[in-house]
């Protein structure tokens, strides 16, 4: 079934550069734009066009200092905001423009002109924090947009997953307080930023809504499919989210040079097709990605396509490959120690 699927994408989001060949560089996007400007890709997906995040927009997640201090690297050829976070000239009208295609992708589902939409966007997002710049992140894209979701769009839940290899700590401190965004995170760890433990599980009014689950490192394409399959599909049709959100990270590819993860393609694209699944069950196909980290740029490529394949209703999934990835396999001592967690919340 094809389905009309929205990919934000321009070329200011190649003029960030962080320099001194960081390893977050334009490289990793010019290897995705290079395939999607095919004329068989510009054929299969929806680019609309969308503006920047306004400043009221972003103060709906960040402090006005903060705002203030990343608008002024404008000014400078180069300013280092901490040792991994670099600036160049046109970084913040970057970062401006990466929230703005959140919130555009949030305002395309909301609507019906897409019903999905995927914001290919650097810098990455999930490590920013209120008042601070961390980890190649500026401004957090994905809270940025599920703010706006909730303020202005009329949504109610939000359910979150971030499938990046580390903890996304920015996402998880913006919504720790409140039950309107339910956020579950697979991450290494111990390993940067060094949150997301079992133990963080929200407060408040948010108790019980942040679900981490932390992993060793080595994990394949089948643990993540049973942490999706036994873990984050109960949490969504129990929440009954109003849309569902996602930070994709490719650095869990079995070849990125920051983890120990050992994803392929065939991986993404199964967690992928599961929220694409439970999007159509639960909230009208209502699903919005936002691009986080990858390195190595084949995995990177291949495994973004492999997730817009599934948004847009075009599998790279053989029957043989999803027919194994939906069985239950071997015990998961990560999985077995969030479900544990997450048992005095939610209903296994």
């Amino acid at each position: 079934m094809s389905r009309k699927t929205a990919v934000l994408k321009d070329r200011l989001f190649l003029e960030h550069d962080p320099g001194f060949d960081h390893v977050e560089c334009p490289e990793r996007l010019s290897v995705i734009y290079e395939e999607l400007d095919k004329p068989e890709n510009q054929e299969r997906f929806l680019f609309p066009e969308f503006a920047p995040a306004s400043f009221s927009e972003l103060a709906m997640n960040h402090s006005e200092a903060h705002i203030n201090r990343i608008a002024e690297t404008a000014c400078s050829q180069f300013a280092v905001l901490d040792p991994d976070t670099h600036t160049s000239p046109r970084s913040y009208d970057a970062a401006c423009l990466a929230a703005g295609a959140v919130i555009a992708g949030l305002r395309l589902v909301a609507g019906g002109e897409a019903e999905n939409a995927a914001a290919l966007v650097r810098p990455p997002g999930h490590h920013a924090e209120r008042d601070f710049a961390r980890g190649f992140c500026l401004f957090n894209n994905i809270a940025v947009g599920a703010h706006y979701g909730l303020r202005q769009l009329g949504m109610e839940r939000i359910f979150i997953v971030d499938w990046d290899l580390h903890h996304g700590n920015g996402t998880q401190h913006s919504f720790y307080d409140t039950d309107q965004v339910l956020y579950c995170s697979t991450h290494q760890y111990p390993y940067f930023p060094g949150s997301g433990g079992l133990q963080e599980t929200g407060q408040g009014r948010g108790e019980g809504y942040t679900v981490n689950v932390p992993l060793p490192g080595g994990q394949t394409d089948d643990s993540f499919a049973r942490i999706f399959n036994e873990l984050f599909a109960p949490l969504a049709r129990q929440y009954r989210p109003d849309c569902i959100m996602v930070s994709a990270g490719y650095d869990t590819y079995v070849s990125d040079p920051l983890g120990t993860m050992a994803v392929t393609a065939n991986g993404f694209a199964y967690m992928t097709r599961v929220l694409v699944e439970l999007a159509e069950e639960l909230c009208g196909g209502r699903l919005v990605m936002a691009l986080e980290g990858g390195y190595n740029f084949q995995g990177l490529k291949d495994g973004v396509l492999a997730t817009l394949g599934e948004m847009a209703g075009e599998s790279v999934l053989a029957d043989k490959s999803l027919a194994v990835l939906r069985q239950a396999g071997k015990p998961l001592p990560g999985l077995d120690a969030a479900i544990k967690a997450a048992k005095k919340y939610w209903t296994f």
